[in-house]
């Protein structure tokens, strides 16, 4: 274990084998590091937070930070980082908040670019990638695997899909399915992460259902939303993929599922 001399450590701080903290950083009381953890310098760690093994947090980071809300009271709320991230430049993560369930949670081996922002009572997955300025307002839910574009915005509530590309710049205030791509000020589907799938090992077969399914469901405009999953279902639900694309649109959820950009709409009239 290495501690700069510089460095501000409060009793109370449970550090594992192996943490360095570099100069000018604070670790709270509360703060628990584990093997292997590096703060390279300037980082800040306060409230009740849990650093995963072999994380690296870069310079100017500020991990457990009070929530953003008015009068609110931090007392018992709670920030949960995974093993083997890592957090770039000037990334805040946010403690939960009474209001939900008290803890905001980042899984294990994701990358967060310089300035992205985790709101109070979010829960990431695994392996997501987020890039410069990518923004997650309270009680935003992503997936695993997924990638978020510089500068793009999550609405509160919102959810981002396992496996799901939101575009640089894009403003999602709905959601956007598994394996789905979104663009745009006021994010709409753009087609599937074809890319990502076939990354993952999804087989051909796979694929083409999630493709019939997209159109069935999103493009086409017969009938209800709940009487085109209820078809996608019957036809393509035996693929583990179209399941989980089905059972998160008919899931209970604050937002509703973005539309899909129809052949000649642009960015503006989407």
């Amino acid at each position: 274990m290495a501690v700069h001399p510089t460095a501000i450590v409060e009793d109370g701080a449970v550090l594992g084998a192996g943490v360095e903290i570099g100069p000018f950083s604070i670790v709270g009381k509360d703060v628990r590091l584990g093997d292997g953890v590096r703060l390279l310098s300037h980082v800040v760690i306060g409230g009740i937070t849990t650093i995963g093994a072999r994380t690296v947090v870069h310079p100017h980071a500020v991990l457990g930070g009070e929530s953003q809300i008015r009068g609110h009271n931090p007392a018992g709320t709670e920030l949960s980082i995974g093993e083997d991230c890592i957090i770039r430049e000037a990334v805040t993560i946010s403690l939960g908040s009474p209001k939900s369930h008290n803890i905001t949670r980042v899984g294990s081996r994701n990358y967060l670019m310089a300035y992205s922002h985790i709101g109070h009572d979010c829960i990431v997955g695994n392996d997501c990638t987020f890039a410069n300025g990518a923004q997650l307002g309270g009680h935003v839910t992503i997936g695993d695997s997924v990638v978020l574009g510089g500068l793009c915005t999550v609405q509160q509530f919102g959810r981002i899909g396992r496996g799901a590309m939101l575009g640089g710049m894009a403003g999602a205030n709905l959601d956007v399915i598994p394996f789905g791509i979104a663009f745009g000020s006021h994010a709409f589907h753009a087609g599937l992460n074809i890319v990502g799938l076939k990354r993952r090992g999804v087989s051909r077969p796979a694929i083409h259902a999630l493709r019939h399914t997209y159109k069935a469901v999103l493009v086409s405009d017969e009938g209800t939303l709940a009487e085109r999953v209820a078809f996608a279902r019957q036809e393509w639900g035996s693929h583990p993929e179209v399941a989980e694309v089905l059972d998160f649109i008919a899931a209970p959820a604050k937002r509703k599922i973005a539309p899909a950009r129809r052949h000649g709409e642009d960015a503006d009239e989407a």
